[in-house]
């Protein structure tokens, strides 16, 4: 195989270094992103043999190798570093769900179970539902019950001790369902601040649930040990509790139960309520996936009037080679426990293709986020990639075989003999769209223009002593292509980065400004929207953060929560923008920002995110908005370049080098 070295930038190239190229034994990179790839793309072709003859392998590769180097395609973070690399684990997956039952055994037998999956680099989601309310009896013993929320604790004490290669926390998120008898306990878990940092939390709701908050009806609280009504409340109550802590703090979002279970493709084998700790993947018990997305900002091509438009046919090579390389991801997989091996690969082989470049695919197309338009190219899109996905699964259960538990599954005894029992979804993408240089998830561009901070050796504290300005690629482009001067272009830069608005550009017309839109000048029900469009389609789940603007009300954060379940979302995390102290994209104190309207800010810093967080903005390479606050952020110094560490979940984190450490 012929190495290519892929187009990266500055950011790219120090993230690939930090996280995905091997190292020696004193840490020094031994290999190029080019080979990097070469190498993720010959591990994952070794599979074919089992089906293929000679040279299968190898041409294989090249296909693979030739849609990443491209960027038409990024695998996960987690199965660049580990695909064949013989400093890894193995493990391939990010993401698994676990069972939690109502007995001490179980109990621990599950959190050991998690702490060798968090050694092996994954994150882990629990539905604690079943365990017997705080208080209630065991073995005739009365009010000996520890209940799911200390149980939770527990976990979240234990599992913050095993750090993944040695620098930061594993993921996880804790669901209760909306009739557990502890749920006010659940809902106000993270009130104390600094507690279950590692955890995001969701309420688990039905229907039922919903429509009884709609009609203020009462609602039961019923006790998993033995189904009896322990309490009535009023739903809208237990409805608004939840609401005003999501407003007041990020948590807990909502999983709608009812949603996910219409989507389980394996009724027969348990219900699915849990998620993985980003959202995107409803999982079984021992359930895990693997994931790969799709840049659609790079399936594009230039009609004859110099317009972009989507190639539709180069897409759908990339999606049914992305299947393929799921599928063979599964193979050569390493599996931390038997039991996840037997539900994985000799059971259901869920694969998770997802895309990221969504935002920029919009600017180029000249469509605004917040648009009618856009929503309807959302679903066109997620229509298009499942059913291409879908051909290629039944292709690959023709000449593999259908997946193990087919039988057992909706399709048995139909012509649909796929591979897989489900196929797409769509990730947070964290650092991989850093890599792709494109922006990420389905999420919208957070900020056009950001000046960073920067870290030079002149400096005896190691603080950052210069400012870089960082542009938005598809806009840099686009001003480059309409202004022909430099230095127009950079006062419009300067400009646009003390605003954070386009509104007082002159040189751009009201068009022009309208497309360029931002994560925080989009209202919230069209975040919700294009959510919805994309999993109208997708049969896993959507990972999409619902922002919004500090002034937002209870009142708009209870009816995006309404609006995500009329639409058919599976689950929806929100974030009111300021309303953690330490939040993901952190631009300073709101009580500095209310009162100061024009101040501008000077620098900023530039968060990557892990692919390994719910809540906020969490998983996105995005830029920081420049909001009027009088003072500058403050903040750690990272141990290993210097630059200034960004602190968010109780983790903090280096845009420079990619260090992060999360702690309690």
């Amino acid at each position: 195989m012929k190495i290519i070295e892929p187009k990266l930038t500055e950011n790219a190239l120090k993230i690939t270094q930090k996280r995905y190229l091997r190292t020696d034994m004193e840490g020094n990179v031994i290999e190029t992103p080019g080979q990097m790839l070469a190498r993720v793309a010959q591990h994952l072709a070794k599979a074919e043999i089992n089906w293929g003859m000679n040279g299968i392998v190898e041409k294989t590769a090249e296909q693979f190798y030739e849609r990443m180097i491209n960027f038409k395609f990024v695998v996960a973070g987690k199965a660049m570093f580990e695909a064949g690399n013989p400093g890894g684990t193995g493990q391939l997956s990010s993401c698994f769900v676990l069972p939690v039952e109502d007995n001490i055994h179980s109990i621990f037998k599950t959190l050991g179970d998690a702490a060798v999956i968090h050694k092996n680099n994954g994150g882990t989601g629990f539905n604690f539902s079943k365990i017997r309310p705080r208080g209630d009896k065991v073995k005739n013993v009365p009010k000996a019950a520890s209940g799911p929320v200390d149980f939770l604790s527990a976990y979240s004490a234990a599992l913050s001790k095993i750090l993944q290669g040695s620098k930061r926390q594993g993921a996880n998120i804790g669901i209760l369902n909306c009739d557990h008898p502890d749920i006010t306990d659940f809902v106000t878990l993270k009130d104390e601040d600094g507690t279950i940092k590692n955890f995001n939390i969701s309420v688990g709701v039905t229907n039922e649930f919903m429509e009884a908050v709609e009609q203020d009806k009462t609602w039961e609280l019923i006790n998993p040990r033995n189904g009896e009504t322990v309490k009535k409340i009023k739903a809208r109550k237990l409805f608004d509790l939840i609401v005003e802590h999501a407003w007041a703090t990020g948590d807990p979002g909502l999983a709608f139960l009812d949603r996910m279970q219409e989507d389980n493709p394996t009724p027969a084998l348990g219900v699915i309520n849990c998620t993985n700790p980003c959202g995107e993947i409803p999982l079984l018990p021992y359930e895990s996936c693997n994931l790969c997305s799709i840049v659609l900002s790079n399936h594009l091509v230039k009609d004859k009037q110099g317009n972009y438009e989507i190639d539709w046919d180069d897409l759908e090579k990339t999606i049914k080679t992305g299947v393929r390389l799921l599928d063979d991801m599964i193979e050569v997989n390493a599996y931390a426990l038997p039991e996840i091996e037997a539900m994985v690969k000799n059971g259901n082989r869920r694969i998770g293709l997802g895309v990221m470049g969504f935002a920029h695919l919009l600017y180029k197309l000249n469509i605004p986020y917040d648009s009618e338009e856009s929503v309807r190219l959302s679903e066109r899109l997620s229509k298009f990639i499942r059913r291409k996905a879908e051909e290629m699964s039944l292709q690959l259960g023709k000449e593999r075989g259908v997946f193990p538990n087919w039988d057992r599954s909706v399709y048995a005894g139909s012509a649909e003999r796929y591979r897989n029992c489900a196929l797409t979804m769509i990730a947070p993408t964290g650092t991989i769209s850093m890599l792709a240089n494109c922006s990420s998830g389905i999420e919208p561009v957070f900020s056009l223009v950001t000046l960073r901070k920067t870290f030079f050796e002149d400096d005896k504290t190691n603080r950052p002593t210069e400012e870089l300005m960082m542009i938005d690629p598809v806009f840099e482009e686009f001003l480059a292509s309409k202004i022909k001067s430099k230095v127009e272009r950079k006062r419009i830069l300067e400009q646009v980065a003390a605003q954070n608005s386009l509104e007082e550009v002159d040189a751009l017309t009201k068009k022009e400004k309208r497309l360029f839109v931002t994560t925080h000048q989009i209202e919230p029900e069209w975040h919700v929207k294009i959510q919805a469009a994309w999993q109208k389609y997708f049969d896993n789940s959507v990972s999409k953060t619902v922002n919004f603007p500090y002034k937002a009300t209870v009142e708009d954060v209870k009816n995006a929560y309404f609006l995500a379940w009329k639409l058919g979302c599976k689950g929806i995390t929100i974030y009111r923008d300021g309303s953690k102290q330490d939040q993901v994209l952190n631009v300073g104190t709101h009580s500095d920002k209310l009162k100061t309207e024009n101040a501008q800010v000077t620098a900023m810093d530039v968060l990557v995110a892990e692919d390994n967080n719910q809540d906020v903005v969490v998983g996105q390479i995005e830029m920081i908005a420049f909001e009027s606050i009088p003072a500058k952020p403050q903040g750690e110094v990272c141990p290993e370049c210097g630059a200034i560490v960004t602190k968010s979940e109780g983790c903090g984190t280096c845009h420079e080098c990619g260090w992060s450490q999360c702690k309690l």
